[in-house]
């Protein structure tokens, strides 16, 4: 049984995203701590480049050991490797390109310049996350590691915004992707957003994440985050299917938080 999720709601989006990056270098130095190394799992639109721009832009930063994290996305515009529609370009403008990272650790999404259609830049990315956890397996020296390694590595922290339609990552409602139980990765084609053809993560996938925060900020997100948090189904309302392992953290500011269900609401945004 998965916890219930947390709400912390904060006046507006800047300090949404100010807190955010506070809990996120937190949490990677905790979680840096205990293994030794961290891996988190991006997103793109406004709160999520704008929470990495925060961190860039915070004095504790370097308090995270930079070249001892892992960084994959949960979805990808499935365009040209420099396009600036793409996740992976603008993370690295706000974040990845001022700071220490090891390159050999950033595993971007492939591209049209790469691959001819989304389908086999999944299949692609899924073999990538498989290797992965063969070699964060391989490593384990504990003696609860399982026999065979799974399919994903240790996701420590998911990030995740939410459309107003509800869409998580690059699964719309009603689509294949958020129907897909068995893949890791899927290609996305006839996306209702622009562009269509789009690379993401599998509600299955991200739900194997120790800790899945959504990040949301904007009136118009109100009426997806208010169904998600009531308990809607995951195939119309795909942001009510994330859940982390051991926590899931709704993050939102004020104008998201018009249609939560109050019993949910944490007062003081600040702790968890």
């Amino acid at each position: 049984m998965r916890p219930e999720p947390r709400v912390s709601i904060h006046p507006d989006s800047s300090v949404l995203m100010a807190a955010i990056a506070a809990r996120l270098i937190t949490k990677l130095v905790d979680v840096q701590d205990r293994y030794g190394e961290a891996t988190v799992v991006l997103t793109g639109g406004t709160v999520g480049i704008g929470t990495l721009k925060a961190v860039a832009d915070s004095a504790a930063a370097p308090a995270v050991n930079w070249s001892k994290v892992n960084f994959w996305w949960g979805d990808e515009r499935f365009v040209a490797a420099d396009d600036d529609d793409r996740n992976t370009r603008q993370a690295h403008a706000a974040l990845l390109s001022h700071i220490g990272v090891e390159p050999a650790r950033v595993h971007e999404p492939g591209s049209t310049d790469q691959f001819a259609t989304p389908e086999e830049a999944a299949e692609d990315y899924a073999r990538r996350l498989a290797e992965a956890a063969a070699a964060e397996h391989a490593a384990d020296a504990s003696d609860d590691r399982p026999e065979t390694p799974g399919k994903l590595p240790r996701f420590d922290i998911l990030l995740l915004g939410v459309g107003p339609d509800a869409h998580v990552a690059s699964l719309f409602p009603e689509q294949g992707g958020i129907r897909e139980k068995e893949l890791t990765v899927v290609g996305v084609r006839n996306s209702p957003k622009p562009p269509p053809q789009r690379i993401s993560l599998t509600l299955p996938a991200i739900n194997t994440a120790a800790e899945v925060w959504m990040v949301v900020a904007g009136e118009d997100k109100a009426g997806a985050v208010g169904l998600a948090l009531a308990g809607a189904n995951p195939v119309q309302v795909p942001a009510a299917g994330p859940a982390g392992r051991s926590r899931t953290l709704w993050l939102i500011d004020e104008n998201a938080a018009s249609r939560v269900p109050e019993q949910l609401v944490r007062k003081s945004p600040a702790s968890a």
